[in-house]
């Protein structure tokens, strides 16, 4: 709920000032042909093959700025997408969580699932700003309960950059899937977020089981893997502030087995 790589900038010949353009303009003249979609609205939505993509600027108010979403390639496996965005005020608040999500089938508890593979590769054009990049999981007892809140929320952050921080404080170390990773628990309007953080700078190439996560909070939390229905499955980037700057994602492919 809470989470953009190169672009080329054309640069006006016509006054002595460069200006630099807008994530529109930047698609219209840059793109246009390349991106199956663009995504500007607050919640720009695109779906398909089995993957979908939010702009998801659910926090915009609380701040200034602008944001544009990018939908460049899908596949049964993947799908490659970027965000361009640029945000100020609301120091502490997160403007947006621009995602790419895979299609789940509903009515599985998590500990009916098998594994959660997924893959996923990024990067950020520019690290001076205040962000994370994660994985965004809801859990809930309701199999058909919205996407927008759960009982439970698993955030595995891959990036962070500045001083952000998850929600709550920090409640131990864990190592999952051979990572080390700072443990996180804290509430968000009644729902119980645990977040894996980092320790070893940013994870541009991720290649991981995400069951793995639910797992260790099942041993070492109580989370009651038989009675939570997973309603989500998403990754993305939460800006804060700073930019403008490009969250590129050049693939991610997930799934429920």
């Amino acid at each position: 709920m809470k989470t953009s790589a190169a672009l080329l900038f054309l640069v006006s010949l016509a006054s002595a000032a460069p200006m630099t353009p807008s994530p529109a303009a930047e698609a219209a003249a840059v793109l246009e042909g390349r991106q199956i979609q663009t995504l500007c609205d607050q919640y720009g939505y695109w779906s398909g093959n089995g993957y979908y993509v939010n702009n998801n600027m659910w926090g915009k108010d609380s701040g200034s700025g602008s944001q544009c979403t990018y939908i460049d390639s899908s596949s049964a496996n993947h799908v490659s997408w970027r965000s361009t965005w640029q945000w100020s005020g609301g120091q502490n608040n997160v403007k947006s969580y621009p995602y790419s999500g895979r299609t789940i089938q509903r009515g599985r508890t998590i500990a009916s699932i098998n594994s959660m593979p997924s893959v996923v590769q990024w990067n950020y054009n520019n690290g001076n700003i205040r962000a994370n990049v994660a994985y965004d999981l809801f859990t809930s007892t309701d199999p058909n309960r919205d996407n927008t809140h759960g009982d439970y929320e698993l955030m595995v952050w891959l990036g962070r950059y500045g001083d952000v921080q998850p929600i709550g404080s920090q409640i131990g170390n864990a190592n999952v899937g051979g990572r080390n990773w700072q443990l996180w628990s804290g509430l968000n309007n009644g729902m119980r977020v645990y977040s894996f953080v980092t320790t070893q700078g940013a994870i541009t190439y991720f290649n991981a089981d995400i069951k793995q996560f639910f797992t260790y909070l099942q041993q070492s939390q109580g989370f009651p893997a038989s009675q939570q229905y997973l309603t989500t499955f998403q990754f993305g980037t939460e800006p804060f502030t700073g930019g403008q700057t490009t969250f590129q994602v050049n693939s991610f492919g997930a799934n429920v087995q």
